[in-house]
């Protein structure tokens, strides 16, 4: 059950170019949260109102922490008010939020975590809540993080838009070079990487849930300003609309259209 409260930030760290790791400390909200999940953030700026989601990377039930791995993108947004806070400083924060990835049916099969981008934290809380061995495919513009993570989780490939690092191109290059193979598909990234993931999966008649990137407003379902048109009527619109941020993040690849 979602919450707003007053979290603590734990640390925070510059993991990468623009790329930002924060821990915080909850009263509730880390108690409840799962993979998939994400978090609205207040910036705490009467001229931006409205939260900032972002999804969970690593979470601590027991002691109620979670970590965002987030991108700074613009010189006065509210991602880089959160690069700029400290250990100590307090943070408005609405959560759990969105429905996460169904673990249990990876149960005993063959899964590919797929990430690209920021889509890529996701995959590390996924991956250790499964409990198996699976295959992590991440795909990066250049440079990597997260990479000691996620190769904790399972075998990890990596694919690099440059060829630096990796398989040369995106995820699905990643797949074809190594010649891999998957009962179950759990991914998150920008639209195109997932529609050529939905494609694949489509392909080879393999399950395959995604979860959408959106930019949002309420992040509770309430503005309709995260949709995606799926096959399905949506009982709050009466369209065939789904929201993001109500009814996802997390979908049945073939149950939304990107």
């Amino acid at each position: 059950m979602k919450k707003k409260e007053w979290c603590t930030v734990i640390s925070q760290e510059e993991i990468g170019k623009d790329i930002y790791s924060m821990w915080l400390q909850t009263e509730e909200i880390g108690k409840e949260a799962k993979a998939g999940q994400f978090i609205s953030l207040y910036t705490g700026e009467g001229s931006k109102l409205l939260p900032r989601p972002i999804s969970l990377c690593e979470i601590d039930n027991a002691q109620g922490r979670l970590r965002i791995v987030y991108r700074v993108t613009g010189s006065a947004t509210g991602t880089k008010i959160f690069s700029q806070m400290k250990a100590g400083d307090k943070i408005e924060v609405l959560g759990p939020l969105g429905n996460g990835f169904p673990l249990e049916e990876a149960k005993g099969k063959r899964v590919f975590l797929m990430g690209g981008g920021i889509g890529i934290p996701p995959m590390v809380e996924t991956g250790k809540q499964i409990q198996q061995d699976v295959t992590v495919i991440a795909g990066y513009r250049d440079e990597l993080f997260l990479t000691e993570e996620l190769e904790k989780t399972g075998r990890l490939y990596v694919a690099t838009e440059d060829g630096s690092a990796g398989t040369k191109g995106n995820v699905m290059d990643a797949i074809r070079e190594n010649n891999l193979e998957a009962d179950v598909i759990f991914a998150c990234g920008p639209t195109p990487m997932l529609r050529a993931i939905k494609a694949y999966a489509q392909e080879k008649n393999i399950p395959c849930w995604i979860s959408m990137e959106e930019k949002m407003a309420c992040g509770i379902g309430a503005c309709l300003a995260c949709v995606c048109k799926s096959k399905d009527v949506d009982s709050h619109s009466h369209v065939h609309n789904k929201r993001i941020c109500k009814d996802g993040p997390v979908f049945l690849a073939s149950e939304v259209e990107l």
